[in-house]
């Protein structure tokens, strides 16, 4: 399990965020320069360089999105009109798109991240430019919620393997459903009935809860407190539960990192979101008191997880239940090995769960359970001081990513051996560096006592 360092602050982490902020911006000029984008949107390196591999144009949101946080990051123009630019160039058919389940990470991370910043005052005001972003967010989240199925208690936002799908990760994405209803937007349905955008997240959110995360309450053989599986089937004729599965972990019975660590940073953010809403909000719902109780129960159950089934420094293998790991000895009790010959490490698991650690710790230590609180802070710090540091920072200035050892689909055998290794390591993804600079973003904001970063500073 994770050594937890109790004693590391935010500002031990300076240095090493500094470091990261003058790499990341050589990595996003050297993609701008370098990148062929007539190949489709990069999703991960081979060889250092970025190639493109997907069943969706789902990292594109990620790429441009790295560029706004750069700016936020360090002040330099270059990276807001680049990622201005290629927003309003590029972005547009992801607002419409209705094929898949990753509205909240494309279009949050472009036009709602430009439009947080122009709030912030960040960047001046426009009246015509932070319509034209809010329009976006509105009707991404519209979309978005179109994507659904109902089951016998709610219903879901389905994935893009079809209706009978709920894929874990979708925890994140339904923040677009959550910034749209807050800009005030209404969804409508056959004959102009009013759907709630507010309602279908509730709803998103209560069956990722309830399906996807386990709670060590003998659901199954495999059932342990806070595992998660990636995707979760049902039939659609009437609705019922039939089965976890996995898409891009092992098995529907052992639990894929990335998957969990989306969890562990959608649960948490909905959690910070959900103080917003007036309890009379929320009654027609199930309640305020009800949804925080079944929200913080899987926060921390994942959270929990993470921390018991990690490495001591924080950097997790790709799945808990990878066939290999027995080969390793203990590999729990010593820190994490990506050059290992038998499984891979996923640091973009690390950098997406650091910040659901890290926002967990907050919310409890502001909810008077400042004890409880710390651990998970504590944890959150001790990822980032791993994950800031070697093997996983990528000093090379000829490698286009910055954080290394990312792994993308393990099953299907897509990720890159380097030669003279036995497994997919030292390369970069879209979406781990995205998350390594908003997890970077949200401690630099920390550190110097700037206003607090949430996706709904809208």
């Amino acid at each position: 399990m994770i050594k937890i360092d109790l004693k590391l602050q935010p500002e031990h982490l300076k240095k090493k965020l500094d470091l990261f902020w003058e790499l990341s911006a050589e990595k996003i000029k050297l993609i701008d320069k370098n990148y062929d984008a007539s190949k489709g949107s990069p999703v991960f390196t081979v060889n250092g360089k970025y190639s493109t591999r997907g069943w969706t144009e789902w990292t594109q949101g990620f790429q441009f999105g790295s560029a706004i946080l750069q700016f936020d990051a360090t002040g330099e123009n270059y990276f807001l009109e680049t990622g201005r630019k290629n927003t309003l160039e590029k972005m547009a058919s992801h607002i419409s798109h209705t094929g898949v389940h990753d509205h909240g990470f494309n279009n949050l991370s472009t036009y709602g991240n430009l439009l947080r910043l122009m709030n912030e005052g960040k960047i001046p005001l426009n009246e015509w430019e932070k319509n034209f972003y809010e329009l976006a967010v509105k009707i991404s989240g519209a979309v978005q919620a179109h994507r659904w199925t109902k089951t016998k208690d709610g219903g879901f936002i389905y994935s893009f393997n079809g209706p009978h799908s709920l894929f874990v990760d979708t925890i994140r994405s339904v923040r677009i459903l959550m910034a749209s209803h807050l800009l005030g937007h209404v969804f409508q349905g056959e004959g102009d009935v009013k759907i709630s955008l507010l309602e279908r997240a509730i709803q998103h959110i209560a069956a990722t809860a309830k399906y996807s995360v386990f709670y060590g309450e003998g659901r199954d053989s495999y059932d342990i407190w806070g595992r998660t599986a990636h995707e979760s089937i049902f039939n659609t004729n009437d609705g019922n539960f039939r089965c976890p599965n996995a898409q891009q972990g092992y098995t529907g019975f052992s639990t894929w990192t990335r998957g969990l660590a989306w969890a562990m940073l959608g649960f948490a953010e909905e959690l910070e979101l959900l103080n917003k809403f007036p309890d009379n909000s929320l009654k027609d719902f199930g309640g305020k008191a009800e949804i925080e109780k079944m929200m913080l129960k899987a926060t921390k159950a994942t959270c929990d997880f993470y921390i018991n089934n990690t490495p001591v420094d924080g950097i997790p293998y790709w799945d808990t239940g990878a066939p290999n790991l027995h080969k390793m000895g203990d590999y729990l009790d010593k820190p994490s090995d990506p050059y290992n010959s038998w499984e891979p490490v996923d640091s973009s698991a690390a950098a997406i769960g650091a910040q659901g650690l890290l926002r967990l710790g907050k919310y409890l230590s502001e909810n008077k359970k400042k004890e409880e609180g710390q651990t998970y802070w504590q944890a959150g710090l001790t990822v980032m001081n791993s994950l800031l540091d070697y093997p996983y920072l990528s000093t090379n200035p000829e490698h286009q990513g910055i954080i290394l050892h990312s792994i993308y689909h393990q099953p299907n055998g897509w990720d890159n051996v380097p030669e003279g290794q036995k497994i997919a390591c030292g390369e970069s993804s879209m979406w781990g560096d995205y998350h390594a600079r908003e997890v970077a973003l949200y401690l630099k904001r920390i550190i110097a006592n700037e206003k607090y970063y949430t996706f709904f500073n809208l």
